[in-house]
């Protein structure tokens, strides 16, 4: 049985700030609640973490990648008893750097076809989530 063709939402976006700034952004659980949602995140391959969403849903994740200042991974399951919105997905932030400062690619994978909210909510939410890492980043050391 082969498995259904996924889509993947990709956002990408150049930061004035050096990878190691982002890195602390994406990794220590203040931050990441400051831009993103409420966690117990550790950045340690197989640490099982929630995301809490200000809408009241619950993200089941899993680190999978860690390496410092580079590349980040982690599941980003949401279990829902609608399959348009159960998902099964990864996540992962990629940090390059530029003569002006680090670019970070977030690429999300696993929308089945049908999950057409999903995806287009993925879509607006993580340009909005980077838009809200800019300001953290330009407020904080």
């Amino acid at each position: 049985m082969s498995k259904p063709e996924t889509r993947s939402v990709v956002v990408e976006r150049e930061f004035s700030f050096p990878p190691e700034k982002l890195w602390r952004a994406l990794t220590q659980p203040h931050l990441i609640a400051e831009w993103l949602m409420k966690n117990d995140f550790v950045p340690v391959v197989g640490h099982r973490f929630k995301l809490s969403g200000d809408w009241g849903g619950m993200l089941d994740c899993e680190v999978l990648t860690v390496e410092p200042n580079k590349v980040l991974s982690y599941t980003w399951n949401f279990a829902h008893a609608d399959a348009a919105y159960n998902l099964e997905s990864v996540v992962t932030f990629t940090l390059t750097p530029t003569h002006a400062g680090t670019l970070l690619r977030v690429e999300q994978v696993g929308f089945r076809p049908e999950q057409k909210q999903a995806y287009g909510g993925a879509n607006a939410g993580w340009r909005q989530f980077l838009a809200k890492l800019e300001q953290l980043l330009a407020q904080t050391d």
